[in-house]
């Protein structure tokens, strides 16, 4: 039977937080199947994370290399086409994070398979992988299935749990890739400065857009409410294009999936493409003057009026422990 391969990319020896969470829907996928779950780890140094994979897969490849110590497109599409190259696979699944988004069209295109982006659903039906994902900003669900195998699938962040740790660890398989020479040369490489929770792991995520005015917000009212939560600030891409805030704030298709407990949008109209980025969020709270904006449609609680002296109140009562 075909099996189901999940690609966690760890360039640096690291994956990113949700990179395991496409092992759930692997896993179901590979049960539906009647075939085996294995995980393809992609990384130089990423011995601890093939060492997680290996818990919770039934067979892990760990592809490394000297040249997979810093992410590459090129070099890492290529170390995991040589990892697959072969192999009977039904689905190959991967984060949609920057590295997953880039990686997956590209690997789809070398194994002659079909490219699904963003599935928040996975399951089989008559005898082959079936996908999900919002459309239209959360009004309908879209069913995908692919037409070529594999099916090379990037997974919204926060759509499944990774499967639980199992007590021993599965068969390792380690590959060295073959070096490639990459069409972008990487003339320097700038890490963004990490302070408080990341975005993509805050439990509550504040939010601002155009409607907050500037960028002074971000800084004082919105920081400090995100603060008092334990949480983290976001953006809208039109706070992003003003150039409010840089783009490792933004919460959309196009920037950081987030799926909090709670998801505070100040200011945001609730474009498409933001809502899209929100789906996963467990409950939207939305303040806004315009009680016709699109984002009070997928709100649990709704708030119109100014958003300052709204956040000032709801500071308060936070620190005051209501």
């Amino acid at each position: 039977m075909p099996d189901v391969y999940v690609l966690i990319f760890a360039p640096g020896g690291a994956a990113a937080r949700a990179a395991l969470e496409p092992l759930g829907a692997g896993r179901a996928l590979a049960e539906g199947l009647g075939g085996k779950l294995a995980g393809v780890v992609v990384g130089a140094g990423a011995e601890e994370v093939a060492a997680e994979a290996r818990r919770r897969a039934d067979a892990v490849i760990h592809v490394t290399g000297d040249h997979l110590r810093a992410y590459e497109a090129d070099a890492f599409t290529a170390a995991a086409e040589h990892a697959l190259k072969g192999r009977d696979a039904a689905a190959v699944l991967t984060l949609a994070d920057a590295v997953g988004r880039e990686v997956a069209p590209r690997l789809a295109a070398r194994l002659g398979g079909s490219p699904l982006t963003e599935v928040s659903g996975a399951q089989v039906e008559d005898g082959r992988p079936v996908f999900t994902r919002p459309v239209f900003g959360g009004k309908a669900v879209a069913k995908l299935v692919g037409r070529r195998a594999p099916v090379v699938v990037t997974v919204k962040a926060g759509a499944f749990e990774a499967p639980a740790e199992s007590g021993a660890e599965a068969p390792l398989e380690t590959i060295q890739a073959p070096a490639v020479e990459p069409a972008v040369e990487v003339l320097a490489r700038e890490a963004a400065p990490a302070a408080g929770v990341p975005l993509d792991a805050a439990p509550v995520v504040v939010s601002g857009g155009r409607g907050v005015g500037g960028p002074e917000p971000f800084q004082k009212e919105l920081k400090e409410l995100a603060e008092a939560l334990g949480g983290a600030v976001g953006a809208s891409l039109a706070a992003v294009d003003a150039g409010w805030v840089p783009q490792s704030y933004q919460v959309g298709q196009t920037g950081t999936a987030v799926a909090p407990t709670v998801y505070i949008a100040v200011g945001i109209s609730g474009a498409s493409q933001h809502l899209a980025g929100i789906s996963g969020a467990k409950h939207v709270v939305a303040i806004n003057k315009d009680k016709d904006a699109p984002i009070f449609r997928v709100a649990e609680v709704g708030l119109v009026g100014e958003w300052k002296p709204i956040v000032d109140a709801l500071i308060r009562a936070v620190k005051a422990g209501k």
